[in-house]
């Protein structure tokens, strides 16, 4: 019987608060469930496959919808204290004492406030292409970003543009990677809405009000937290992720060359081995 891959697995249901969670769970049974957190407007098929099935080689990942976007129901937080919350909600629905964590970008957010609410829950935490409330360069991306990022049908030039380094290595990569996400056909997650996409970027913007005080929180994530970054991200600066290593208390960063803000799509193979032997 093959295998269950990224490209197969079923997408399924669970109910917790009202809402109805739609998730993947797929992997190496018998391990702690990696759960990871998508990006700004993402959805269970924007995952690179690559990164996503090398990920579930050697742990069971759980992929999962933010309610209100794309096949969840309800309706999209406008702050990130919130999301954290109902990402907890998710993982009590399924029964999940403890897991580790993966959150991009955004998720990122959503991942480092649950790792401080609930920290019996996180074993390990993986930050990959995302930054720390309040910190400086933080509140709004810069006017081409949020243009490629907000727009109403996304395209894969979009794409291309903010998470890829303008380079033309590195935009080759993103083009191998829209191949790769775009080959699921069947069961394909719906779209976001523009109604979760705005109310995301207001926790976006919520999150990256500049204050300094806000930067402390992280000194209070006690688990062990894997850092993941392009060496020139445009939507959420490199810089800050420095920032995360140093005030994290045990904490280790890995940079990646020639890439931007989705470093680990740019470089699956790479990031997935980095990732494995982190959580291992």
């Amino acid at each position: 019987m093959a295998s269950v891959t990224h490209q197969t697995a079923l997408t399924q249901f669970v109910e917790a608060d009202g809402v109805r969670y739609a998730y993947r769970r797929f992997g190496a049974e018998g391990t702690v469930p990696l759960v990871m957190l998508q990006h700004f407007t993402g959805n269970l098929d924007n995952w690179d496959p690559a990164l996503v099935d090398a990920l579930a080689a050697e742990r069971e990942v759980v992929l999962v919808d933010y309610p209100g976007v794309s096949s969840s129901t309800g309706t999209a937080a406008t702050n990130v204290a919130q999301t954290a919350q109902q990402m907890i909600a998710f993982t009590t629905a399924l029964g999940l004492e403890q897991i580790d964590l993966l959150g991009f970008s955004i998720g990122g957010f959503v991942a480092q406030d649950m790792a401080l609410v609930r920290p019996r829950l996180i074993r390990r935490l993986v930050l990959a292409g995302t930054g720390p409330k309040g910190a400086p360069g933080m509140h709004s991306w810069r006017k081409d970003i949020e243009t490629h990022a907000r727009a109403e049908v996304p395209t894969g030039e979009d794409l291309l543009y903010i998470f890829f380094a303008h380079t033309e290595t590195s935009q080759a990569k993103g083009v191998e990677f829209l191949g790769r996400f775009l080959a699921r056909t069947e069961d394909r997650d719906v779209p976001s809405s523009l109604a979760s996409r705005n109310a995301q970027y207001d926790a976006v913007l919520e999150w990256g009000i500049p204050n300094h005080g806000a930067l402390q929180r992280l000194t209070g994530i006690r688990c062990p937290t894997l850092i993941v970054q392009g060496e020139d991200d445009l939507m959420i600066p490199t810089r800050v992720s420095h920032l995360m290593a140093g005030l994290i208390p045990d904490a280790q960063i890995r940079i990646y060359p020639d890439a931007a803000h989705a470093s680990l799509f740019q470089y699956p193979t790479e990031a997935a081995k980095d990732v494995n032997e982190f959580l291992g």
